[in-house]
C-alpha cells in the first residue's frame, strides 16, 4: 500500500512538473507558422490566455499578440534567417502592421484607418471599396511594409515603375499606395473595357502579358491570385446580401460588380461602380 501511495504522489509531482514546464515561456528562436501563410520568426513566446504572445527581441521590449488558434505550427529558425522578424509566402515584411484585419495599418505619422483611406480612393475613382479591400487582401495580407522578391511594394504591392508613373513618391505610405493602387486598377478596367477578370489578370502579370495571350496569361500564380480576388469580392457580397433586409427593394447604390468562377472560368456583371462586362475568359494566375 505504501509503495503504491508514493508511487501515486511521484506520479502527481512529475504531471505538476511537466505542467510547469510547459507553462514557461519557451525562450529557443523559433519561427510560428500562421494559417494565413505569415510566418513570425520570434526569440520566445508565452500563452497568455487565448493568445500567444510572441517576443521579436530578446529584451521583451517588442512583441506580437496572436491567437493561438490562428498558429499552424512552431519550427526551429533557420541560422541564417536573422531578419526580417515576418515573412509571408516569401514577401518580406516588418513588424506593426495588422496581420488579421484590414481595420488600421501604421505609417510615419501614426495609425492609419485602413477603411477611410480605401473609403476615399474608391470614392474617387468609382470603384467598390470590397473590390479594393479584396485585391489588398491577396496582395499584401493588408501589411503596409510587404514587399514581394520581384520589388513590389506596400498595400497594393505596386512596382517603384508603375508606383512613378503614379505619382506615388512612398510604396510604405498606406494612404498613398491605396491612392495610386485604385487609380491603377481604375485605369485597367477601363484599358479592358471593365473586363474585370482581364483587368485583375493585368494587375498581377501586367498589361502586357494579357494582350501577348489574348487574355488571361496561362500563369498558375496569376490564375489562383484572380480567383483568390474574386472569391473573396464574391463572399463580401454574398454576406452583404444577407445581412440586407429582404423585404426592403434593390437600388442602384446596392448593386455590385459580381465576379463568379466556374474551375478557371469567371464572370463579371455590370455595377455602377464597377460596371464589370461579362467575360468568360479564364481567370489565370
Amino acid at each position: 500500500m505504501r509503495s503504491r501511495a508514493a508511487l501515486s504522489i511521484r506520479l502527481r509531482l512529475c504531471v505538476l512538473a511537466i505542467l510547469a514546464v510547459a507553462a514557461l515561456p519557451c525562450l529557443a528562436t523559433e519561427v510560428a507558422v500562421l494559417k494565413n501563410g505569415f510566418s513570425i520568426r520570434h526569440e520566445r513566446r508565452e500563452v497568455v490566455g487565448d493568445t500567444t504572445r510572441l517576443y521579436v527581441s530578446a529584451d521583451g521590449s517588442s512583441f506580437v499578440d496572436v491567437p493561438t488558434a490562428e498558429i499552424e505550427h512552431f519550427e526551429a529558425a533557420p541560422e541564417e534567417s536573422k531578419s526580417p522578424l515576418l515573412t509571408k509566402n516569401s514577401r518580406t515584411v516588418a513588424p506593426g502592421a495588422s496581420l488579421f484585419s484590414a481595420t488600421s495599418v501604421f505609417s510615419r505619422s501614426g495609425t492609419v484607418d485602413l477603411n477611410d483611406v480605401v473609403q476615399s480612393a474608391s470614392g474617387r475613382y468609382r470603384l467598390d471599396p470590397d473590390l479594393v479591400n479584396s485585391v489588398i487582401k491577396a496582395e499584401s495580407g493588408f501589411n503596409a511594409r510587404a514587399v514581394s522578391p520581384k520589388g513590389a511594394q506596400g498595400l497594393m504591392q505596386l512596382m517603384p515603375g508603375t508606383a512613378s508613373q503614379l505619382g506615388v513618391p512612398n510604396e510604405f505610405d498606406p494612404q498613398a499606395n491605396v491612392e495610386g493602387g485604385t487609380k491603377y486598377l481604375r485605369e485597367l478596367l477601363e484599358r479592358y473595357n471593365f473586363d474585370l477578370v482581364k483587368a485583375l489578370a493585368a494587375y498581377n502579370a501586367g498589361p502586357q502579358r494579357v494582350e501577348q495571350f489574348g487574355g488571361v496569361p496561362p500563369y498558375y500564380e496569376t490564375r489562383a491570385y484572380v480567383a483568390r480576388v474574386v472569391r473573396d469580392f464574391n463572399k463580401k457580397k454574398a454576406a452583404e446580401e444577407k445581412a440586407a433586409p429582404s423585404s426592403s427593394p434593390k437600388t442602384a447604390a446596392s448593386k455590385h460588380a459580381s465576379a463568379k468562377t466556374q474551375g478557371s472560368a469567371g464572370k463579371a456583371q455590370k455595377s455602377p461602380l464597377v460596371p464589370a462586362k461579362t467575360n468568360t475568359a479564364q481567370a489565370s494566375r
